[in-house]
C-alpha cells in the first residue's frame, strides 16, 4: 500500500469515526442532558466533508483538515473538563481528530500540483 493510499483510507476511516462517536456520545453514551442534547449538530460540519473525502477531492482534504482542529479543541477541553467516560470519549475525539488532521494534510501535499 502506498502512501497515498494510506492517507486516504486513514481520512476516511477517521472521519467517518468521528461521525459516528459524535453522534454517539450526544445521543447515547454520554449526552450532556438525559434523552440527547443539540451538540449532535457538531457533527454537520463533518458529514459535509464526507462526500469530498471519500472521492479524494484536494480541496475538500485541505479545508476538513483546518476543521479537525475544532475537534481536537473540543475534545481536550472536555477530557479536562468532563468527568468518567465522557473524560474518555473526549480522548477518542482527539486521538480520531489527529490521525485524520495528519492523513489529510499529507494527502492534500502528496496531490499537490508538480
Amino acid at each position: 500500500m502506498n502512501r497515498l493510499t494510506l492517507c486516504h483510507w486513514g481520512a476516511i476511516v477517521s472521519l467517518i469515526g468521528l461521525i459516528f462517536l459524535g453522534t454517539a456520545w450526544e445521543l447515547w453514551l454520554a449526552p450532556l442532558r438525559p434523552g440527547g442534547t443539540m451538540l449532535v449538530l457538531k457533527v454537520v460540519p463533518l458529514l459535509a466533508a464526507l462526500f469530498g473525502i471519500l472521492r479524494g477531492k484536494r480541496y475538500t482534504y485541505q479545508w476538513a483538515s483546518m476543521l479537525a482542529l475544532l475537534y481536537v479543541m473540543e475534545g481536550v477541553v472536555r477530557a479536562m473538563s468532563d468527568k468518567g467516560f465522557s473524560a474518555t470519549l473526549a480522548v477518542a475525539e482527539i486521538v480520531l481528530s489527529v490521525i485524520f488532521f495528519i492523513s489529510a494534510i499529507f494527502y492534500a501535499r502528496l496531490t499537490g500540483r508538480h
